[in-house]
C-alpha cells in the first residue's frame, strides 16, 4: 500500500484501531484465547492522582491504599496519575492505567471450550494480584518523589489536562477520583499560603480568579474524594490550621469541582473518612 493510501486508512480508521487504550494489566481473555466471548466491562473507573508536593504520612498512604483496594472489582478500570511543578521529573503524568477483566456471562458459558473457560477462570482469580502489584509498584514511586521542597504545585493546570485524558477512556460511564493534595499551593497564579502560614481565603473571591484563567475543566460528572487537604507536616513550626480556614478551603474546592461538573463527596483534612464509592 502507498505511503499516502495508509495516512488516508488510518485517518478513516476508527480511534480504537489507531491506537489501543493503555492497559499495564495482561488481558486473561487474550490469554486463554477467548477474546470473542468477553464480558463487558462495570462501566467504573477509579483516577487515583497524587500531587508530590505533599509528602503524605505513611499511616495516610496506607489509608488511600485501603480506600483503593476496597473499590476495586471485577469491571472496574484503574488509573494513577502525579503531579507536582513543571519541573523536569514532576510534571504530569500517567504511571499506571488497567483493569480487572468481568467473569463470564453466563449465558455464554456453554459456547466456550472447556480447557479453554478454565485457563480463564484460573487466569481471572489471579489477576487481582497482578493489578495491586503493579499498582503498588507505581503508587509508591509516586509518593516516593514527594517532597514539600519542590516550588508552586500546580493543582490547576493538572486537574484540567487530567480531566481531558480520562473522558477519553473507553466503555466508562461512571469516574472516580481519589485526590492525594494538602489543596493550598494551587497554582503559580494563587496559593493559600502567605508569610509561611495557611492564610485566610474568600471562596469566591480564589473562583474568580481560576475562571479567569480558563481553568475550570469538566469532569463529565465524577465523583471526588480527597485526601490529605490541610497537611502539615509535623517539623513545621507554622503549620497551625483554624477550623474557619478548613471549612473555607472545603468550600473553595466544593465550588470549584461543582463548576467543573463533579461532586466533592469528601474532603479528608488530612485522612478522608467518607468511603470511596
Amino acid at each position: 500500500m502507498k505511503l499516502q493510501s495508509l495516512l488516508i486508512a488510518l485517518a478513516l480508521a476508527p480511534a480504537a484501531l489507531v491506537a489501543a487504550e493503555r492497559n499495564d494489566v495482561p488481558s486473561c481473555y487474550a490469554a486463554s484465547k477467548t477474546a470473542e466471548f468477553r464480558s463487558a466491562p462495570s462501566g467504573r473507573m477509579l483516577t487515583v492522582v497524587v500531587d508530590q508536593t505533599t509528602p503524605l504520612t505513611t499511616e495516610l498512604q496506607k489509608t488511600a491504599w485501603g480506600h483503593i483496594k476496597r473499590f476495586m472489582n471485577p469491571g472496574d478500570k484503574l488509573r494513577l496519575y502525579s503531579f507536582s511543578a513543571y519541573l523536569e521529573g514532576h510534571y504530569t503524568r500517567l504511571q499506571f492505567a488497567g483493569e480487572l477483566e468481568s467473569p463470564l456471562d453466563p449465558a455464554v458459558i456453554g459456547d466456550v471450550p472447556m480447557m479453554a473457560a478454565r485457563k480463564l477462570d484460573g487466569c481471572l482469580k489471579g489477576q487481582p494480584s497482578v493489578l495491586f502489584q503493579r499498582f503498588g509498584k507505581a503508587f509508591a514511586n509516586a509518593m516516593g518523589k514527594s517532597n514539600s521542597e519542590i516550588p508552586r504545585s500546580e493543582i490547576l493546570f493538572s486537574l484540567k489536562a487530567i480531566s481531558e485524558d480520562i473522558k477519553g477512556a473507553g466503555d466508562v460511564n461512571e469516574q472516580v477520583i481519589l485526590l492525594m493534595s494538602d489543596m493550598l499551593e494551587y497554582s503559580d497564579f494563587g496559593s493559600f499560603y502567605a508569610s509561611n502560614r495557611i492564610r485566610d481565603i474568600d471562596p469566591n473571591v480564589e473562583l474568580a480568579k481560576v475562571r479567569k484563567q480558563n481553568l475550570i475543566p469538566d469532569f463529565a460528572g465524577a465523583r471526588v474524594y480527597v485526601h490529605g487537604a490541610a497537611f502539615i507536616p509535623t517539623d513545621t513550626k507554622t503549620g497551625y490550621r483554624s477550623g474557619k480556614m478548613i471549612q473555607d478551603l472545603e468550600s473553595f474546592w466544593s465550588a470549584y469541582f461543582e463548576n467543573s461538573n463533579a461532586q466533592l463527596l469528601g474532603f479528608g483534612n488530612p485522612e478522608l473518612t467518607a468511603v470511596v464509592e
